[in-house]
């Protein structure tokens, strides 16, 4: 019984001090993929993974915004969106029993980002809503 907690209190140690993955470890693992993400088992998004650190994002809705990523000192993996180009929104991506987990870093306070599906199949992207 005593093992099972000191095991069970070191899991957010362990969570903690796993080392957020680099921008050439991140490449390495998206590229050419799409991932689809979750958390409190509820569908966030997804986002293909292109070459040259470009991507494409939606919220699952048909709709698509292109971008490109960059990686800083610190490990954080920023992305840019064509839709706020003067907004990157930066994110420590870790690997949890060889899947992503996202915690953002700008700042405000969110649940961490879960990959729900890695697959090699493109998003499919209606477009913009157009009004009458």
């Amino acid at each position: 019984m005593l093992r099972l907690a000191c095991f069970l209190l070191s899991i957010p140690l362990a969570l903690s001090a796993q080392e957020r993955l680099t921008g050439n470890d991140f490449d390495a693992f998206t590229r050419g993929q799409t991932f689809y993400y979750g958390y409190d088992l509820e569908a966030y998004g997804a986002e293909e993974y292109l070459d040259d650190r470009r991507v494409r994002w939606s919220f699952l809705d048909g709709e698509c915004k292109d971008g490109y990523w960059y990686d800083t000192p610190e490990n954080l993996i920023c992305f840019v969106y064509e839709d706020r180009p003067d907004a990157p929104q930066c994110w420590a991506f870790f690997k949890d029993n060889n899947k992503l987990r996202a915690t953002f870093e700008n700042g405000a306070q969110a649940a961490p980002l879960y990959q729900i599906e890695k697959t090699e199949t493109l998003m499919i992207c209606t477009g913009p809503k157009i009004g009458v």
